[in-house]
């Protein structure tokens, strides 16, 4: 009791009611919202064959893989793959996810099964090459398997890179190889007659006083035509938009690079005529080399650019033909 104001009434604090089940269904729905859209709630049902199908593709080609990455390091040949496949990569990120995607499961499970049965019979004859074309038609079948075709249309430009990327096989590398060093020899022995030095060819060896040049299958431009044809499906991809376009100019990186190899065995001749023979050999070798893909590089941008030109200058622009 208060002796100034008599008894104190007793106040309590009433709480409101909680009810845990309240509780727990709030917490459901914080965690999984219903405003979400149909496409971008997470779908367990659809995810779990996925998960499963690049569990098992990690499964089947990590030796490949690991062999492939292998030959990018060790072999000259296939070192052009260090830097398509990061780039493919990057293309893909960059690229993203059609709008209008949409997966065919059926046409994707054909794909990866085929994929799956050439895995295993490649396995068998120890084919490298053919091992890693199934790899990457697994990985397509997954694609197609979890968003349809039209995805992988859309990733086309980093998909061929990803195929040049895979190194090709020696007897078809021994096969082409040759007859890009006979031209390469003749185009030479031609450059060389024209600045009158005398020459006598032989297949792949020219023959000149006292010495003799031998046009190796390193030296027949297989390398250089293999790079240039990666830079031009890469430049045209990028910089062109009609496909029949991007199609020539991918074909003319042949002529360039064939053209471009013969200079090469004509300098070297050059140089070991009139100059020193041990410029036909060593850093100097190397050096006109990487000099000669700098200008192969070169012409194939001013082809870019001429073709750009030419497509801007008679494609009607979108304006002209929304008015016609």
């Amino acid at each position: 009791m208060d002796p100034r104001n008599g008894p104190v009434k007793q106040r309590f604090l009433v709480l409101p009611k909680i009810h845990f089940g309240n509780i727990r269904r709030a917490r459901v729905s914080w965690m999984m919202p219903d405003t979400l859209p149909p496409r971008e709630r997470p779908d367990f049902a659809r995810l779990l064959p996925m998960l499963l199908g690049g569990c098992a593709f990690l499964f089947l080609y990590a030796e490949p893989f690991t062999l492939l990455i292998r030959d990018w390091v060790r072999d000259p040949e296939a070192a052009h793959g260090l830097l398509l496949g990061p780039l493919a990569v990057l293309l893909i990120i960059r690229s993203g996810l059609a709008e209008d995607r949409r997966g065919q499961p059926v046409f994707g499970m054909l794909l990866i099964v085929s994929a799956i049965l050439l895995r295993i019979v490649s396995a068998l004859a120890a084919e490298l090459f053919t091992m890693r074309m199934s790899m990457l038609a697994a990985a397509a079948g997954l694609v197609i398997f979890a968003w349809g075709a039209r995805q992988l249309f859309r990733w086309w430009l980093p998909v061929c890179l990803l195929v040049l990327s895979v190194p090709i096989p020696s007897v078809i590398l021994s096969t082409l190889a040759l007859p890009l060093q006979l031209r390469a020899s003749a185009l030479g022995a031609i450059l060389l007659e024209w600045r009158d030095v005398p020459v006598v060819l032989s297949g792949n060896i020219i023959q000149l006083p006292g010495r003799s040049l031998f046009v190796t299958e390193a030296c027949s431009g297989l390398r250089s035509l293999t790079a240039l044809l990666s830079l031009g499906l890469l430049v045209g991809g990028i910089w062109l938009k009609r496909p029949g376009l991007r199609l020539v100019l991918l074909l003319m990186t042949v002529p360039v690079a064939m053209v471009i190899n013969g200079v090469r065995v004509f300098i070297t001749g050059f140089f070991v005529y009139f100059v020193d023979e041990s410029l036909g050999e060593g850093f100097m070798h190397l050096t006109e080399g990487w000099v000669m893909f700098v200008i192969a590089f070169a012409i194939l941008g001013l082809i870019t650019g001429a073709m750009g030109w030419i497509e801007r200058r008679f494609t009607p622009s979108p304006a002209t033909e929304a008015s016609a």
